[in-house]
């Protein structure tokens, strides 16, 4: 099984994607952005840790950019 590499938000904002959290929340509830995997436990007030999938997010930008290149020709 090959290794997975996780992002968190500021790993999002690395690789140019600076969406607020709500924005964030309303691509994911719609099917837009990829979705979060959740890490930790939750309970005494810890809510866990949000990440992304770092290909997910890679394939994301990649479909982005091939929409705008379907969009000039």
């Amino acid at each position: 099984m090959a290794v997975q590499t996780f992002i968190d938000r500021e790993g999002l904002v690395e690789k140019g994607i600076n969406y607020s959290r709500a924005q964030l929340h309303r691509l994911i509830k719609h099917g837009k952005f990829p979705r979060l995997v959740k890490l930790g436990s939750v309970g005494d007030g810890d809510r866990g840790r949000n990440v992304w999938l770092e290909a997910e997010i890679d394939a994301y930008i990649a479909g982005r950019i091939a929409e705008r290149d379907r969009q000039a020709a």
